[in-house]
């Protein structure tokens, strides 16, 4: 269904789509932005599995700790 979305959506579309569905996954963190400079085809895959999606974020949020 959320592949069905994004081929009838504009490129800005698409990203507000992908970031809707990240969003309550990921809003504890505060990362949603960084995770949406992704590629629309790796943030689908991200969304597809949520073991892959948790290893990101924790990617994510360890960049940030050291960048702090």
């Amino acid at each position: 269904m959320l592949n069905g979305m994004l081929v009838a959506a504009s490129p800005e579309q698409q990203k507000q789509i992908l970031g809707e569905q990240l969003y309550p996954l990921v809003e504890k963190h505060q990362i949603t932005g960084m995770l949406l400079e992704m590629d629309n085809a790796e943030l689908l895959l991200l969304l597809e599995s949520s073991e892959s999606l948790a290893a990101k974020v924790e990617e994510t949020v360890q960049v940030l700790k050291l960048s702090s």
